[in-house]
């Protein structure tokens, strides 16, 4: 499958997962969505189908793999081919300490020529595209100039995609939420690099609040990745697949997104997951919509309850017809 990454979703952990990818692909039929990270000892030494398993619903659909072996990371890229995947992107953007001392995230940014030595090695192994996604930078290795050097010698090893979250990471004193927030965002670097390298594909990450914004951005670059705010507030992406991929059809309401959930809920129920792994993902779907609020306390009060079945979605979806 070609992928079109004009709008995606980040890869966010402990939100994006087989769940929450499906919900989101009943409101957008286009947007590209990504896995959590998965290591490469999880996938080489763990469970492959908990971490690997998706629903075919879920094309266009990426996994991210986290590590800096370039033998490991080529197997594991042909074992995430072989399950299905359309794209794999290696993490080179996660700050957090954990991650770090596994030589895993945006650590690899001081190190462009294992980045792209892995690259290689995962391109010769696969067919489908692999990809990059990092950081402005980290700590002082900050500069449009080691920025730009990271971009050529990483293009070097094959990568054609490269997805910029438009921050530099600290890797020293900010935890991985302040990472998010407390470094400033430069858009015009990523800018920048889509005019110094116009033969390679840029997708930009970062702070996306809204599609008037992901239009802006797409007078620069390629593609932009909504993060948090598709997550918080899904419904975002409910006017993506028309505005940006030429799609006539009508875009889905938000009570025909929760019957389209149903019978997925009732299988995944009857398949032992328990209600509150599917209800936590849902819960922004009537955000800042009157009663709203109803939903989101009754799913947050009940789903979680041992014996929670679909009569508590459809409980929760009364409250909001209620006169």
């Amino acid at each position: 499958m070609s992928i079109n990454r004009r709008v995606s979703v980040a890869p966010m952990m402990e939100w994006t997962d087989r769940h929450d990818r499906f919900f989101l692909r009943q409101i957008s039929k286009h947007s590209v969505l990504y896995t959590e990270m998965v290591t490469t000892g999880a996938i080489l030494f763990g469970d492959k189908d908990k971490h690997l398993k998706f629903h075919s619903a879920e094309h266009p659909v990426a996994v991210q793999l986290g590590g800096s072996n370039p033998t490991d990371l080529a197997e594991c890229a042909k074992i995430c081919e072989d399950y299905g995947y359309d794209e794999v992107n290696l993490n080179v953007g996660c700050p957090s300490d954990r991650v770090q001392n596994g030589k895993i995230g945006a650590c690899l940014m001081a190190e462009p020529e294992l980045v792209a030595e892995c690259i290689s090695a995962m391109r010769g192994a696969v067919s489908i595209p692999v990809t990059v996604k990092h950081r402005l930078g980290i700590d002082d290795l900050d500069s449009y100039e080691l920025l730009s050097r990271f971009v050529e010698i990483v293009a070097g090893g094959g990568c054609t995609t490269f997805i910029v979250h438009a921050r530099k990471a600290i890797l020293s004193g900010l935890s991985p939420k302040q990472n998010r927030e407390v470094p400033p965002l430069i858009y015009s670097h990523v800018y920048q690099l889509k005019n110094d390298f116009p033969q390679l594909e840029f997708i930009l990450n970062g702070g996306v609040k809204n599609l008037a914004e992901v239009d802006a951005h797409l007078k620069y670059v390629d593609g932009v990745m909504i993060g948090r705010e598709a997550y918080h507030n899904p419904f975002i992406l409910a006017d993506v697949d028309k505005r940006f991929y030429g799609c006539n059809q009508a875009a889905p309401t938000r009570q025909q997104v929760i019957e389209s959930m149903e019978p997925y809920i009732v299988s995944e129920l009857a398949n032992g997951t328990r209600l509150q792994h599917i209800a936590r993902h849902i819960l922004g779907l009537f955000h800042s919509q009157p009663r709203g609020k109803l939903w989101r306390r009754y799913l947050s009060e009940n789903a979680h309850k041992k014996d929670a079945g679909i009569e508590v979605i459809h409980a929760a979806r009364d409250l909001l017809l209620a006169k």
